[in-house]
């Protein structure tokens, strides 16, 4: 026992010599203490014990990963070999290249769409069931209680019930192409369940034990073109913030703050005498009964009577992503008298809201042979949850989309008397109906839906609502103490065939064909650019555009005189169109279309013609062009602002602190690349200028006003400029008591000063654009209000990006809520005509939806560098490129 004890001694350092030894150690005598004993053994396990913790919690943490991994993989499709798909006709081709990006082969449209459905729903299924709950007013069952007022506002609008609605209009070829696709989706959901579809399923479980997701329905995918024409709608933003100011000054100080278009510095789209030459008129593709619509209220921008509006959109805003002013999209075509090639070129990039995955899917939809029974070979950009091409090419034609924002909307202040509500003197029965809204771990709601005439109710959804109505303020309509109701139509809830028009557009092959597609197109409303291989360039205008008796879309209307009712909507064979130019392009950037002598009103709302401008000079400057030109020209970042402001700025004195700051801005070329300095400190003098200049203004005693910095902020600091002692250069909030042009403009220089050294340094050379501009991609459901470990699976970012508001490269951001970037290019593609194989498309982020997956965001540094990919067209060229292969057969 001694010897053992003394070998345990030397383990722990032995006999030290010394007479003096710890209580629990040997006694001079040479016994042993019992307690000296029991505490090493007790040390010992102690170590034993954390070790064996330390492995536990290696191995726990290995095991989760590990699960993690598994629950993230067991999504992941099966992009090779052979799959058995019941409902086919026959074998399908699935031929993926390095990106992911599905091209489908098949010998009759029925099974190429059946074959989309079944991609789409590989490649995104989780993305498409939220659409369809958010189009359907059912996002509560899914994300409970948060989600109850985002409902009642699309149940209200009634999505959904339009979409049914617009089945019985479509022709049957079209209908035949829904239920394929959706045919295509369910077998998919048929062999796969939970975690199998996405990793947002396991998720999801832990809130909705019992979820299935129902299968897919044609409705499905014919609603989600109302949540897009919903996030494209401006009027009634521009309605809401005319009632809103017109509350706290003057009639003539709110239409400076909404300057009209400059046709003197900005050209339209279309030039006068510039017409179809068809030779022979298009006559509509379908007549719509005019009935009651609705339209999309603007978060934080509604007085009075709208206040309750705003309350509905904040939520939809926080899922289809917010709005900005100045953004918008680009589109351009040139001839061949403008290329190197002599064919000519489209150019096409949509700005959206970020979201993960980005917004579109690109695909190829290919008959094996082409002809009248299957006329489908087109490639481009796609909805997942819809089938079809969106924006693309055949062999025979190419199209781009930009928003027109016409004034498609009215708000109607109604006066609500009991059930009924006044209209032309007499009272009239509103019309109701009840929808019943289910939450997940709650109670169902129930509410009632109320409309007139002129549609649904909007101010119903809110509470407080009827008590804001009281402030309602539009030209000749006194308040009423009793307050106003807001009712909304919207021409995207009158029922058309819109998808009609995709399914024709992607078989058209020439322009009177695109043409008699684009007849059909009801909403949202588009500016289409058009190239053909036979050397066309064309441009048209579609969509339901109405015609109003009195106003212009700028302020709400009273609803009871019967005084501002629609006649009817502008023929489609008099909307703008216009087929190869005499001067060899056609440019939108949602800017004017047509010149002032154009006899219908489109709207008064013009975006600015900044982007547009900037693009048609490039055209010119750098006429011939190559296909890497009109790549060029989507990268291009000159801030218009600031060619206007810096000579401003660098005329004003200012302190030594500030100077280093001011004096980037000397020689600069305006252009905001990531890396640059001087756009750094330019950006943050905007967004101090208009805080000193608009926000307390605007803002005091009053709901709030967007100053958001975009294109419309531009021309009025511009027109404030030529104005150095007009009452905006006044600022008695500040305590330096700012008074005039060049008092202000200190102010903001020496503020921006100020806080970029406090954020990014204080040697102002070292300043980066990019540091402060940043995108994040979030996924617009858990990625958003999740736990953080589920967000940084989902999300990714955040990147600094070059670019802004009104610059042709428009990366937007919101001046008034930071620099964060919160509109993008979703997606760039160059058409060229020259050869079939040579044009070049990017996406956001990437093919797939599910996270860690190859091809979730592998496009996204490729997007941030301002690059593309190859974009294969022909079956040779595609066969070369495939990474992956998968045959679908019937199934048995």
């Amino acid at each position: 026992m001694g010897d053992v004890l003394k070998t345990a001694d030397s383990d722990t350092g032995g006999d030290t010599g010394s007479d003096e030894r710890a209580p629990d150690g040997p006694a001079p005598d040479g016994r042993v203490r019992p307690g000296g004993d029991r505490r090493r053994r007790w040390w010992r396990r102690v170590r034993v014990a954390a070790w064996s913790f330390l492995v536990l919690v290696v191995v726990l943490a290995s095991v989760a990963a590990l699960a993690v991994t598994w629950v993230v993989r067991r999504s992941f499709p099966v992009v090779e070999g052979t799959l058995a798909v019941p409902g086919l006709h026959g074998p399908v081709e699935v031929l993926r290249d390095g990106f992911g990006v599905p091209r489908i082969y098949a010998d009759d449209p029925h099974d190429l769409f059946l074959a989309q459905g079944y991609t789409h729903a590989q490649d995104r299924f989780w993305e498409m069931d939220v659409r369809r709950h958010i189009t359907s007013g059912r996002l509560a069952e899914l994300f409970g209680e948060s989600q109850v007022v985002t409902d009642a506002t699309v149940r209200t609008m009634g999505w959904r019930r339009v979409a049914e609605q617009e089945l019985e209009l479509l022709s049957p070829d079209a209908r035949a192409h829904l239920r394929s696709y959706a045919d295509g989706v369910n077998a998919y959901l048929a062999e796969h369940s939970g975690s199998e579809v996405g990793v947002e399923y396991a998720v999801l479980g832990l809130l909705v034990s019992d979820y299935e997701p129902e299968p897919w329905t044609p409705a499905d995918s014919v609603a989600w073109l109302k949540a897009v024409a919903w996030d494209l709608n401006g009027t009634v933003t521009d309605q809401a913030r005319h009632a809103m100011l017109a509350a706290s000054m003057p009639r003539e100080t709110v239409d400076r703050l909404f300057p009209g278009y400059d046709f003197d510095r900005w050209e339209p789209t279309v030039q006068p005498g510039e017409t179809s030459r068809d030779p022979e008129p298009i006559a509509p593709g379908t007549t719509v009964p005019q009935s009651a619509g609705a339209a999309r209220p603007d978060a934080d921008e509604v007085l009075g009577a709208l206040r309750g509006v705003t309350e509905t959109a904040t939520a939809l805003d926080d899922l289809l992503g917010p709005r900005g002013e100045g953004i918008g999209s680009n589109a351009w075509v040139v001839s061949g008298k403008l290329t190197t090639t002599g064919k000519p070129m489209l150019a096409n990039d949509p700005h959206l809201a970020p979201t993960m995955p980005g917004p579109w899917y690109q695909v190829g939809l290919h008959c094996r042979t082409t002809g009248p029974d299957c006329p489908f070979d087109v490639s481009g950009f796609s909805f997942a949850g819809m089938p079809g091409v969106l924006i693309g090419r055949n062999a025979a034609i190419s199209w781009g989309l930009t928003n027109l924002g016409p004034a498609d909307t009215d708000l109607y202040l109604e006066r609500v008397v009991g059930d009924g509500y006044e209209y032309r003197g007499e009272v009239v029965p509103l019309r109701t109906r009840q929808e019943v809204i289910r939450v997940a771990g709650g109670e169902p709601r129930t509410i009632t839906v109320r409309s007139t005439a002129h549609g649904p109710i909007l101010s119903d959804v809110v509470d407080r609502v009827r008590a804001t109505g009281r402030d309602g303020r539009t030209p000749g309509v006194e308040p009423d103490a009793d307050g106003y109701e807001v009712a909304i139509r919207w021409t995207a809830l009158q029922p058309g065939r819109t998808i009609d028009a995709v399914f024709r557009l992607n078989a058209a092959h020439d322009w009177r064909s695109f043409r008699e597609a684009a007849s059909l197109f009801t909403a949202p409303a588009q500016n289409m650019l058009y190239a053909d291989a036979e050397g066309h360039i064309g441009y048209q205008t579609p969509g339901l555009i109405p015609v109003r008796p009195s106003g212009d879309g700028r302020y709400p209307v009273p609803g009871w005189t019967g005084e501002h009712e629609w006649t009817g909507f502008v023929p489609f064979d008099e909307l703008p169109s216009a087929l190869d130019p005499a001067s060899g392009y056609f440019v939108n950037a949602n800017n004017a279309v047509t010149a002032p002598s154009y006899p219908y009103l489109i709207t008064k709302a013009w975006g600015d013609g900044n982007r547009s401008q900037r693009i048609t000079d490039l055209i010119k400057q750098g006429a011939p062009l190559d296909r890497d030109a009109m790549e060029r020209i989507q990268a291009d970042t000159r801030n218009a602002n600031a060619a206007t402001l810096t000579p401003a700025l660098l005329a004003t004195d200012v302190g030594p602190g500030t100077a280093p700051a001011r004096d980037l801005l000397r020689g600069w070329d305006f252009t905001q690349p990531a890396d640059s300095a001087p756009a750094a400190y330019f950006n943050a003098v905007w967004r101090n200028l208009l805080r000193l200049l608009f926000v307390d203004e605007l803002t005091n005693g009053a709901p709030k006003v967007d100053v958001d910095g975009g294109g419309q902020w531009f021309e009025v600091v511009r027109a404030l400029l030529e104005r150095p002692d007009d009452p905006f250069w006044t600022n008695e909030t500040d305590p330096r008591g700012l008074r005039g042009r060049d008092a202000v403009l200190r102010a903001a220089m020496d503020d921006a000063a100020r806080e970029l050294t406090d954020r990014l340094g204080d040697d102002p050379r070292g300043w980066r654009w990019g540091d402060l501009h940043q995108l994040t991609l979030k996924n617009q459901t858990l990625g958003s209000a999740g736990p953080a470990p589920l967000r940084r699976l989902l999300n990714r970012g955040p990147v600094g990006v070059p670019g802004g508001p009104a610059a042709v490269n428009a990366n937007g951001w919101n001046a008034k809520r930071g620099y964060e970037v919160n509109w993008v290019p979703s997606m760039r593609m160059v058409v060229d005509w020259s050869d079939p194989d040579a044009s070049r498309w990017i996406n956001l982020t990437g093919a797939s939806g599910h996270a860690f997956a190859e091809h979730y965001d592998d496009q996204t540094p490729l997007w941030q560098r301002d690059e593309t990919t190859a974009w294969p067209f022909t079956r040779d060229a595609v066969v070369e490129a495939a990474q992956d292969r998968l045959t679908l057969t019937p199934a048995g």
